[in-house]
């Protein structure tokens, strides 16, 4: 039986143009779905931190500017290539369904659907953005771990972003809420640690593609089932 290509195929790194595609379709998603979409909220602050990225590296405050930019890019293809899946009828990666599958539920709060959505682009897609990048400029990940790290700080505002726009105020979040303890159990700083393990591991093992795919699918698996857990409705 032939191996998929997931994780072989060789593409051309993007160009400024890529990204502003890129851009234009997550702004064409936003003006598209309803405010409340679960899957919107986490369109929404991704973009500001896109276009964050995108101002950055025009301002040269990354050294290797075709490097960020291919990271930057191919990251985000992965999650719209999710919604393309999901709107057309096709599956989507694991990590993503719980998104598109609670995405209108009413039990569920927007943080929720904010932290599920970064907690499947970054526990699942960014490990398969740094391979994706490697290929593209024939590097090895070391080669983007500025990149990766610099990328990263900007993510860490997603985060910051949800806490201080979708948290309730202090008066109405309780130590006895939930939520305050559901969105302290995740942490963006491990899913990144985790992601960039995962990407050498990937790295590591790409001449053996079946060990590959194995790795990937329980990557997916196992970032889905947390993402479910993300979700849990509260009413």
């Amino acid at each position: 039986m032939p191996q998929k290509e997931q994780l072989t195929v060789r593409r051309p790194a993007p160009v400024d143009s890529d990204a502003a595609q890129v851009v234009a379709r997550m702004r064409a998603l936003d003006s598209h779905w309803p405010a409340t979409d679960g899957v919107a909220v986490f369109n929404r602050v991704y973009l500001t931190v896109m276009e964050e990225i995108g101002r950055r590296i025009a301002a040269g405050e990354f050294p290797d500017r075709r490097a960020a930019l291919t990271l930057d890019v191919l990251f985000a293809r992965r999650y719209l290539a999710a919604v393309e899946a999901s709107e057309t009828g096709a599956r989507p990666p694991a990590c993503w369904r719980p998104l598109f599958q609670y995405r209108r539920h009413p039990g569920v709060r927007t943080t929720q659907f904010a932290l599920a959505g970064i907690n499947a682009h970054i526990g699942h897609d960014l490990a398969l953005a740094v391979v994706d990048s490697c290929r593209a400029l024939e590097c090895a990940p070391a080669d983007l771990e500025n990149e990766f790290d610099r990328v990263g700080d900007i993510l860490t505002l997603m985060e910051e972003r949800i806490r201080e726009d979708l948290m309730p105020g202090p008066d109405l979040l309780e130590i006895a809420d939930p939520l305050t303890h559901l969105v302290g159990a995740w942490s963006l700083d491990r899913a990144r640690d985790g992601a960039w393990s995962a990407a050498r591991l990937l790295w590591g093992v790409r001449e053996l593609p079946g060990l590959a795919e194995e790795f990937t699918e329980r990557l997916d698996a196992g970032v889905g089932l947390v993402g479910r857990c993300l979700l849990t409705p509260w009413r």
